[in-house]
């Protein structure tokens, strides 16, 4: 049987070895390390080990085999995954881990009574019918895309948020970004998305989903027309109720461990 490693040329041996090591590194990376999906680990690493075996031992039909294989598979991870990725190719550098990005002076707060006040402002924004996008950072920096918005560092009261969504004032459009209990930014504008919907849907809900396309932000978006909540996360939209805001929004705010099979 004629082996791989003995052919003449060893140098091209070598550099097809390293090669083929580059390229399931980076699709490894992508795949596993970008969209967390065991499975993706397991059938990167079985076609990897098939196609190294077939190489090593010089069997070209199985290595197309295999290609094809890999091919297939991959273009199917590509698309199950697609919103990870979309994450990651927006904000490769982010940090995703559970540690909150830091913006100053880490503050002890009472969470209950900083939930409290957000309800109370969303309720009184809904009931006056004035329109409203609130972004709560997590783990996804939003520091880049701030940078269009003005920079408030205020605390997060009911006051302050009716006060800067009031018709007329110079902040009241676009949304403003909360990172624990304080107002960062107001007046920021998002990229909104492109994904069709069925119904009608204004500036502010695209602009919502579109930055939960991007990240793991939770969005409150508040109707101006007709006064209705709404939560924007993982590119989906959720109306809720008045009573189930609080609910509902302190689910979406919790630390979910998602380590997806």
């Amino acid at each position: 049987m004629h082996f791989a490693w003995n052919t003449p040329d060893i140098g091209n041996f070598i550099a097809t070895l390293i090669c083929i090591v580059l390229v399931f590194a980076a699709l490894f990376f992508v795949l596993v390390k970008v969209a967390k999906r065991k499975a993706s680990f397991f059938f990167l690493g079985s076609c990897a080990f098939l196609f190294l075996l077939a190489y090593l031992f010089d069997l070209p039909v199985v290595c197309i085999l295999v290609a094809a294989v890999t091919s297939a598979g991959l273009a199917a991870c590509f698309f199950a995954n697609l919103g990870d990725l979309r994450k990651f190719i927006a904000n490769p550098f982010s940090r995703q881990t559970a540690k909150a990005v830091n913006f100053g002076i880490e503050r002890i707060y009472d969470t209950q009574q900083l939930y409290k006040n957000i309800e109370s402002a969303v309720i009184s924004l809904s009931n006056a019918r004035i329109g409203a996008i609130m972004t709560f950072e997590k783990n996804t920096s939003l520091k880049d895309i701030m940078k269009n918005g003005v920079p408030v560092n205020a605390p997060v009261t009911p006051e302050i948020l009716m006060t800067i969504f009031y018709p007329g004032t110079r902040l009241h459009d676009g949304a403003v970004v909360i990172h624990g209990n304080e107002i960062i930014a107001a007046s920021v504008f998002f990229t909104p998305t492109t994904k069709p919907f069925a119904g009608k849907y204004g500036s502010r809900h695209r602009a919502a989903i579109g930055i939960s396309e991007v990240s793991d932000a939770v969005t409150v978006v508040v109707s101006e027309e007709t006064g209705r909540i709404s939560f924007a996360v993982n590119g989906d939209l959720e109306a809720v109720t008045q009573q189930n805001f609080l609910r509902v929004f302190e689910n979406y705010m919790a630390d979910h461990s998602t380590s997806e099979e």
